[in-house]
Parts: C-alpha cells; structure tokens; sequence
C-alpha cells in the first residue's frame, strides 16, 4: 500500500505535458577513462567571521552566524553537518585578516569586532578566545568535520599605500595558537594563508613575491609543529581572486611541494542587489563565462606548480552577503549544481560554499538553522558524485547541461542533468561511448511518454528491495508550485523537510528500468544514477 501511494505521489507531481516543445537529446559517456579526479570530500561549506551588525543594502542577514557567536548547541546544526558524515568545513572571509588569537602570550586584549570607521571593511580587530575554539573542535569532533582554517596574514604589517601592505609577517600569534592547537590534539586538515589578498585585493594586498617567502615560513611552521604527525596538514593558499601573474609568481617565489592547494574565489553573479540574478542563473551562455577562469588557474598550476592542486575555497554566487530571495531559493540550485559540475570538470579537488550558515547564501537558514535547497543540493552531490569525472558528450540544446562521475561507493556513473530551460522537456538517451546503448527513447502517442513509461516500469519507490537487476535510480529536483523562489525543494514530487523528531529526511530516488524513458522536465536538475553502466575506469 505505502509503496503504491508513493508511486501515485510522484506520478501526480508530473503533470501532463503543456511546454511548448518536446525535444530528444543523446548523451554519450566515455567510462573508459576519467578527465579529472576530484576529492573525496569535494563539497565544503565556510563559517564565516561577520559580526551581526555586518549589512549590505539596508538589510543585516548574518544574524547570530558567525566563528564566534554561532550557536554551537543547536541540535541542527550537528544534523546538518552529520548527514555528510565527513564535511569540509573552511574557516575564513573578509575579517580573517584582522582577527587575533586569545592564546596566553597576547598582549593585547581578547575583544570582539566592533564597527570602526577606517577600519578594513569597516571594523575593528577581533578575537577568537581559546575557550570558543575549545568548543568549535568538540562540534568538529563529534559531527566528522575535515576543517581548514584561515590564518591572519596581515598581523604585523602596516599599509604602505593605499590598499597595499608591506613589511614583514609577524608569525608569533598564528604559531602560538597552531600550539595550542596541537597541544590540544584538534585535528586540521589544512591551514590557509590570507584571504583575498591577491592581485590587486579587496580591501588590502600583498605581493606575491612577499606572500611566497611566508608561505615557505609557514610551511617552516607547520613541519616544526606537527614533526611527530603524519600526514602533516596541508598549506593552502592565497585564498583570493584569480590573478594569472600574481599566482604565477606565488607559485614560483615558494618553490615545490610549498603551497598544496591553491585557491581561489567565485562571486560570478556580481552584486547581491543585481535585480538581473535569476535571469543570470538561468542563462547557460552567462554560466559558462566562468570557465575560463577555471581554465586559467589550471593551466597556470600545470605550468608554475604541478605539485599543487586547485580548490574554490570561496564561493556564494553573488557577493555582499548573497541575494535577498535568490541565494536562499530552489533557482540558486542551477547555479549551484553547474558550478559543481563546471569545478569538477577542470580538475577542481574541493569546492568551499559560502557558507554554512550567514549571510542569504548560507547552506541552512541564519535564524532557524532549516535546510535552505542548496543543502539538499550539495547533500546529493557528496553522496552520489564520485571522485572520477567523465566526458560527457551531448546533441542537446545549450539550456540542458550535464555532467558524469563515477557513483560514490558503487559501480556504475552518476549523471547530472539541468534543464534552464522554461519550456522544453528533454527526453534523453543516454549512450556509452562503447556503443552500448542504455536507455531507449520511446514516444508513444496520445500520453506523456514518461508517465507511460513510469507505469510500465518503476520497479520500486523509496528503499523497498527489487529483483530486477538493470534498472537506473533517478532523484529530480524541483520547486514547490513551480516557484522558482520557494525555499522549499521537490525530491521526486515530495518536499524535502525535516522530520518530526528534525532529523534531515531521507532522500529515497526512484527506481526505474533502464529501458524506459529518461524524462527531464523544464526548469529542473535531476541525478540520474546507471548501476550497471559498463564504466571500466569507475571498476
């Protein structure tokens, strides 16, 4: 009975087909080898250092969220982080630079930031007391995360002109408190040197010839500090936007096996207050701009550091907090997932969202901690997406993008389809390169070919068993009552909501013979799961 409920669930959620075109597309997949490789942990989501009085266009949307005053107690948020089992958490953001370390041998006094007129992005020095970063490592401990933390890089120097700092890092602070750390026997995956400092900076830069020589200090730091530990953490820097030069002679001036990861941010929707974000989200020629830049970085790694890797160690679409009703919605999701796909696809190992939670872009809701769709967008990715991406080719119109992995713990590709489109349903045959074809395009006349094609072949809903051995597993996401600003996700025509007892809910596919028809519906993104997909390079 349950089983044939949910079945009706879904099938209702579908409607009968009313877009003005119903278009077929191949796509074909290369199992045989594998153009990039990301990391386990690929998905990463920031904790970010604003103040509650931090506010961009007459609004304050970073709450009670940030590394000092986030309620660590909050039942949700220890959820949250656990549905990943191991999710990277990237400690950073603009204050980062300013922020000092409550460790005994600071002169200077242990005070929150305050709003200061002249100071770096309007506020003073803060500080982080030893006892709150007690309790951070206790929810890091408990909730599996794999964090990375964001180091001061301007302690000590002064501005020698405008926007540019000069002078020497003073060391002393970050070492004692990496002391402490150690001390205390808190695990750091990795610790990361400045943010946005790079090129021309944001609100301060540092030259990269001078950002080289710290990075072989802090790495001096880092061997001395953890001597007994292996593996060691790893450095990561600079943390900031992408400048070829810049990276270059970072990469050059430290020399091999210095920086680990080198990373960069993305803000490629612009302004939070750009009354044109959706429409940019779901402009595929407008999504693929930022290639280039990924591109670049690659290519300057090969060139200057090939013992390096890239990371996005920032990214929230839109700057300034995020969009007010945009950065929290289903729509951001298309931006989300194609970044994700578009990262992965330059050989990108992990992808930091800005953020967990603060700001409109947060992965959970600043007040209530409750999932916002991006959570549930990154929750499916990190389980279904594997670390070895695959060329995908395709005959389908720009609006539909994709992207192939090997699945996550399993044999098989995992497939991701986005559909910009607001008017075209895409019925999809998906081919192996090796000419085994699998899914075979049906049109049968006088009804919706999918739902045809459901009732004739959903083997199973949900976690019921089935005996049938060739079969896909599909997840399609879509917005509640089409609108595209709801905060509410369909998974496979069902909200995604918290449970009674506010456990994350389970996020079951539908399971459907691998014959039947690949149906893709406007304005939707859909994982799409080949078990039994001959993938000789996912074995």
């Amino acid at each position: 009975m349950g089983f044939s409920f949910s079945l009706l669930l879904f099938l209702a959620s579908f409607p009968v087909i009313l877009a003005q075109e119903v278009t077929h597309a191949t796509i074909s997949i290369d199992g045989t080898a594998t153009v990039a490789v990301i990391d386990d942990n690929f998905v990463c989501a920031t904790l970010d250092w604003w103040p509650h009085d931090k506010c961009n266009y007459n609004q304050c949307p970073w709450g009670y969220s940030s590394v000092t005053n986030l309620d660590l107690s909050h039942p949700l948020l220890s959820k949250a982080i656990q549905a990943f089992r191991n999710l990277r958490i990237r400690i950073g953001g603009s204050l980062q630079d300013q922020v000092l370390y409550g460790v005994e041998s600071l002169k200077a006094p242990c005070q929150p930031f305050r709003k200061m007129k002249g100071g770096l992005f309007g506020f003073s020095k803060g500080c982080l007391h030893m006892n709150r970063w007690d309790e951070l490592n206790h929810l890091f401990s408990r909730t599996g995360a794999i964090v990375t933390f964001g180091l001061n890089a301007l302690y000590g120097r002064h501005q020698i002109r405008k926007g540019v700092w000069g002078g020497a890092w003073d060391s002393s602070n970050a070492r004692d408190f990496m002391n402490y750390t150690v001390s205390k026997g808190y695990k750091i995956d990795s610790w990361e040197y400045g943010n946005e400092l790079s090129g021309s900076g944001v609100s301060a830069s540092v030259s990269a010839e001078l950002y080289g020589k710290d990075s072989i200090h802090l790495k001096d730091i880092v061997n001395n500090l953890y001597k007994n530990s292996d593996p060691k953490p790893a450095l990561v820097a600079p943390g900031g936007f992408f400048d070829k030069q810049w990276y270059a002679k970072l990469l050059e001036v430290s020399g091999s096996g210095i920086v680990n990861y080198v990373t960069h941010h993305i803000y490629n929707l612009g302004a939070g207050m750009d009354p044109n974000l959706v429409n940019k989200i779901l402009d595929p020629h407008y999504l693929s701009k930022v290639s280039e830049t990924f591109s670049n970085l690659s290519q300057t790694i090969q060139q200057n550091g090939p013992w390096a890797s890239a990371w996005v160690g920032e990214s929230g679409g839109a700057y300034n907090s995020g969009g007010r009703h945009v950065s929290d919605t289903f729509v951001n999701s298309f931006w989300y997932l194609d970044q994700l796909g578009m990262a992965s696809r330059y050989n990108t190992k992990v992808y930091c969202r800005q953020t967990l939670v603060g700001g409109n872009y947060g992965l959970l809701n600043t007040t209530t901690l409750v999932p916002n769709p991006d959570y549930y967008s990154a929750l499916l990715w990190h389980r279904l997406m594997g670390k070895g991406v695959l060329a995908v080719g395709s005959n389908a119109l720009p609006f539909l993008r994709s992207y192939a992995h090997c699945s996550k713990g399993r044999a098989g590709i995992t497939l991701l389809l986005i559909n910009l489109s607001n008017q075209t349903d895409f019925i999809i045959s998906v081919q192996n390169s090796m000419d085994m074809r699998l899914t075979v395009e049906e049109n049968i006349s006088g009804e919706n070919p999918f739902v045809r094609g459901l009732k004739r072949s959903v083997s199973w809903v949900g976690s019921r068993a089935s005996d049938e051995p060739l079969y896909r597993e599909e997840y399609h996401l879509t917005a509640k009552d089409g609108n595209l600003r709801s905060q509410t996700m369909l998974l496979n025509g069902l909200p995604l909501e918290l449970a009674e007892d506010e456990n994350i809910p389970k996020l079951d596919p539908v399971r459907l013979d691998v014959s039947s028809p690949l149906y893709i519906n406007p304005l939707s993104m859909s994982f799409i799961v080949f078990p039994n997909f001959d993938a000789p390079v996912c074995a």
